[in-house]
């Protein structure tokens, strides 16, 4: 079904976000900041994150206790499903997928290249699933490293093979907790000392604000809902742009039903030209009307600037 852009946010957009950060430094409070998140916590740490910021948990020990509990009527209560870490989750997938097929092991255990593919595509397979089909937001946490880059040292994510590229894939936004002095930071903008994501605007170094007693763990909802926002914001831009299309093509349109001859293809030049377009109209009016006057047989004279049933001296014989 064809559909027009002033359709897309019908309803707020689940949000898919990355992040990665050093041990210790407060991802899983931060992700758990996400509204109604349910902590999917295969690194087994909930103990670790203070009492008042924890939400409810599983400690899934399988890959496939990870899917058997991540269905709709499991899922009802929550908006977020917060995989802590996603480097764990990696590697539950990977004696997974040793399991399904033994081609994806090495004789040594570890996973073949054949094994890295698999999981890369079971990993994006699993937040498609989250996403489109439980219709949640997905948060995934990550711990980072660092890599010497000559005289330079990046963060990277804290996964193996080629699977830390295929997780970039179907997130909407995703950086590094840093800390600058005392402040915690989200970076989601690319810089020389990592990769990030940042779109709807939503880029660059965000400050995280300090919880104390009196402060709610809220940044990730209040981030999410400014990214509806801006959203919003965007196809409400474009809405004078689709009006303005719609008017032409109907208008237009009408113009070039109304050619039947020469005379009525020379008359319908300054109607096309006096139409106000949005969008993609212009083009779109001009080749359909061009593709009107040549099934006439219908030629385009410039010097008496007027469209003829016979060629132009100049171009006969011309193909």
């Amino acid at each position: 079904m064809i559909r027009q852009p002033n359709e897309l946010l019908d309803k707020e957009k689940k949000i898919r976000i990355l992040v990665a950060g050093y041990p210790g430094i407060g991802k899983s409070t931060l992700g758990l900041s996400a509204p109604n998140a349910l902590h999917i916590d295969v690194d087994f740490g909930a103990d670790r994150i203070e009492p008042r910021y924890r939400r409810p948990f599983i400690q899934p020990k399988t890959y496939d206790e990870v899917l058997n509990d991540l269905t709709p009527m499991n899922l009802v209560d929550y908006d977020t499903l917060v995989f802590d870490t996603g480097g764990k989750l990696i590697n539950l997938m990977g004696l997974w997928a040793m399991k399904q097929d033994p081609k994806n092991a090495k004789r040594d255990g570890s996973l073949s290249l054949q094994g890295y593919g698999v999981i890369g595509k079971e990993f994006v397979r699993l937040m498609d699933y989250c996403f489109y089909e439980l219709d949640k937001h997905i948060v995934v946490l990550f711990h980072a490293t660092e890599e010497k880059d000559g005289d330079n040292t990046r963060l990277r994510l804290m996964v193996e093979g080629q699977t830390k590229n295929n997780v970039w894939i179907p997130m909407d936004l995703g950086g590094y907790m840093e800390m600058y002095g005392n402040d915690r930071t989200l970076g989601l903008s690319n810089c020389e000392r990592y990769y990030a994501k940042g779109t709807r605007g939503i880029k660059g170094i965000l400050k995280i604000p300090e919880l104390n007693e009196k402060t709610p763990n809220d940044f990730l909802t209040k981030l999410f809902a400014q990214y509806n926002e801006k959203a919003a914001a965007e196809i409400e831009a474009t809405k004078a742009h689709t009006e303005a299309y719609d008017a032409a093509i109907a208008a237009g349109m009408a113009i070039i039903e109304a050619v039947i001859d020469a005379e009525t293809a020379t008359a319908a030049i300054p109607k096309i030209k006096a139409l106000s377009h949005g969008l993609t109209s212009e083009v779109e009016v001009n080749t359909t009307f061009n593709q009107k006057v040549k099934k006439l047989g219908l030629f385009y004279d410039k010097v008496l600037k007027a469209y003829t049933a016979a060629q132009p001296e100049g171009k006969k014989g011309a193909k």
